[in-house]
């Protein structure tokens, strides 16, 4: 039918990415189905979190339109190198690498006008001809929506169900979840596995008085009636913070800046919920509630056990 058409991938680019590592990373997926849920901030402060952690982390940036990744870990200005072997990506440390369209502008301000082939040309380059060497996670920071840049790489690289799936990040408002059915019904076409959702920009915590302010408030229950009625994990919650913004305007991990903090916390907690579990459950076996829809980004993590 149509809405499988796209997803026959080929099985030569799939092999290629095999024969680049990839095939043994555990790939974690995540959607979006609008912008500004802070998609790009939560891919961001996982890789920091999880390099940190000692993991060996790829952070893809498939946002070819906006490519934010640059910006939020301080490499604005970095340029990929081309070897024998293929593209290089930027090191932030010897074992985060970062790969995104922005390292290959003239200038950040130079806008991409580009039609959905060149795109997919691009995110094909991108997982055959980025030498990665041996990662652990791989995660893919991809735009809002459910097109072009979503079916590549679930098409090249094709989840695998014991090890793939999705992070869902949203924002509590019900205007921010009205989108997830979309996401959901994506995720159970490609047979998508989900590994759980990030509720951000939960809650404000006013760093004078301490009391909490619902500034996004959650008319309909947010994420967290939103995971029981879908049966999916909660991973966490990120507070609205000031020092968040702070650590991706200066490209830096906000576990390290403000280690005390609730969203560094929260951003570990989370890492630690990803690795103990990987029985997340499947899409295939999902029952869609005839209402309820969610704003989410996604971001894909691959990962692998230690």
């Amino acid at each position: 039918s149509c809405d499988f058409f796209f997803f026959q991938a080929e099985d030569g680019i799939r092999d290629f990415c095999l024969s680049r590592g990839l095939g043994d990373v555990y790939k974690r997926q995540v959607l979006s189905g609008k912008g500004g849920v802070g998609k790009s901030t939560v891919s961001s402060q996982l890789a920091f979190t999880l390099a940190k952690k000692g993991f060996n982390v790829g952070l893809l940036d498939v946002d070819i339109c906006g490519p934010s990744i640059p910006k939020m870990l301080g490499l604005v200005g970095h340029e990929v190198h081309q070897s024998n072997e293929g593209w290089s990506p930027v090191y932030l440390e010897d074992n985060l690498a970062v790969m995104s369209i922005g390292f290959l502008l003239p200038s950040q301000d130079e806008a991409i006008v580009w039609r959905g082939p060149r795109k997919n040309g691009l995110i094909k380059q991108f997982l055959t001809d980025v030498t990665w060497g041996e990662l652990d996670y791989l995660i893919i920071d991809t735009p809002p929506g459910t097109s072009d840049e979503h079916i590549s790489i679930v098409s090249y690289l094709k989840p695998d169900q014991t090890k793939d799936g999705a992070i869902i990040v949203t924002t509590p408002q019900e205007v921010s979840l009205q989108d997830v059915r979309k996401e959901l019904s994506f995720c159970k076409k490609t047979n998508t596995k989900i590994l759980g959702v990030i509720e951000n920009m939960s809650g404000f915590v006013c760093p004078h008085c301490t009391q909490t302010s619902e500034i996004f408030k959650a008319t309909t229950g947010g994420a967290e009636k939103m995971c029981q009625d879908y049966q999916i994990p909660l991973l966490g919650k990120i507070p609205l913070d000031p020092n968040i913004m702070l650590s991706c305007e200066q490209g830096v991990s906000i576990a390290e800046k403000y280690p005390d903090s609730l969203p560094a916390k929260g951003y570990s907690s989370i890492v630690e919920s990803l690795n103990q579990n990987f029985k997340s459950v499947s899409y295939t076996h999902l029952t869609l509630p005839t209402i309820y829809s969610v704003q989410i980004s996604v971001v894909a993590v691959s990962l692998k056990k230690k």
